[in-house]
């Protein structure tokens, strides 16, 4: 079959079927997006309104401000929460990229006693939700004194074992010639992870990024489980917190206008690197 009627390089009437079915698919899934941002600018009327509605009618700023003029009778300033949030997800966010992608490149790249056995027991950890270790993880937070510190919300959330795979399924698709060919040129091990490797896995890092960043932005488990201090707390631990312990109707409003802000970030990142997001969905590897 020609080109022009199997893979188009512009529009082909072969083309709208496909259309016909993506386009209602598209709308469909970013119905839920439209949703929040229409609900955060909602008025406390349309909140309640019977039969609900979609669409916002009279759109309002009132549930921000009575949410930021809330969060100012804290006795912990906004800015805190802030810091802590942003703090805790880059060193989170560097670390998972930094020790999956090595841990990826020697279990695909370099041979050593108990590889598979470490293999076996990554792939063996993707089958635990977060649920299930939540009361091992305080054990071992709090028999190492560190709770109440940064260390609490970073060490329960360094482990990634669905990066480590991902990363090192596309590592397995660099050709080991091409490894060995950097070896016998000189470079050390460093060099190849540097400069042959990590180019060529770019795709799965963003992935892991925007993965690692929705898990540890949207997190509370840290907030409410290893810290008591609110000066140690993150922002989605207040803005959750804030929204329900004002009551159950006039909270209502404040907890839409904090869903929408907590959910811009994820939708932000998402947007800037769905390009390599698609591609290490496609598998795309080396061509």
């Amino acid at each position: 079959m020609k080109r022009t009627c199997f893979n188009p390089d512009k529009f082909h009437a072969n083309q709208i079927p496909i259309y016909l079915f993506l386009i209602p698919l598209a709308i469909f899934m970013g119905m839920p997006i439209v949703f929040i941002i229409n609900h955060a600018f909602k008025p406390l009327s349309e909140l309640f309104a019977f039969p609900p509605r979609f669409f916002v009618e009279n759109p309002s700023f009132e549930n921000f401000q009575k949410l930021f003029q809330q969060a100012s009778t804290s006795a912990v300033p906004l800015s805190r929460y802030i810091f802590n949030s942003g703090v805790v997800t880059v060193i989170v966010l560097i670390a998972n990229i930094v020790i999956g992608a090595l841990a990826a490149f020697a279990m695909s790249k370099l041979r050593f006693k108990g590889k598979y056995t470490m293999l076996e027991v990554n792939n063996l950890a993707m089958m635990f939700v977060g649920v299930a270790v939540v009361i091992p993880r305080y054990l071992v937070i709090d028999h190492m004194g560190i709770t109440n510190t940064y260390w609490a919300h970073v060490l329960p959330l360094l482990a990634a074992p669905v990066g480590v795979f991902l990363i090192k399924q596309f590592t397995d698709q660099v050709p080991d010639s091409l490894v060995e060919a950097a070896i016998i040129d000189g470079a050390s091990y460093w060099q190849v992870f540097l400069k042959v490797i990590m180019p060529m896995v770019k795709p799965a890092l963003a992935t892991i990024a925007v993965m690692t960043f929705q898990s540890v932005w949207g997190n509370v488990e840290t907030s409410s489980m290893f810290t008591t201090r609110e000066s140690m707390r993150t922002l989605t631990f207040f803005m959750n917190s804030l929204a329900t312990n004002t009551g159950s109707v006039a909270g209502q409003g404040m907890a839409a206008a904090a869903s929408l802000i907590m959910f811009l970030p994820n939708l932000i990142i998402f947007i800037a690197m769905q390009s390599k997001v698609m591609n290490t969905m496609a598998h795309s590897g080396i061509k």
